[in-house]
């Protein structure tokens, strides 16, 4: 009996790891721009220039 009790102390620590590392990200910035990583991928890349592209051959 006393296993489950260690049990739910272990996942009362993981839970809590989670929260706080998920109140880190939100207080940096993680989530501020929604928008831009939607699109990025419709964007070209910048091109090679032709001497990093010939040396490549």
């Amino acid at each position: 009996m006393s296993v489950i009790f260690i049990l739910i102390l272990i996942s009362l620590l993981v839970a809590g790891t989670f929260l706080a590392a998920f109140l880190w990200a939100m207080k940096s910035g993680q989530f501020d721009d929604e928008f831009t990583p939607s699109v990025r991928m419709l964007f070209d890349d910048e091109k090679p220039s032709k001497q990093q592209s010939n040396s490549h051959k």
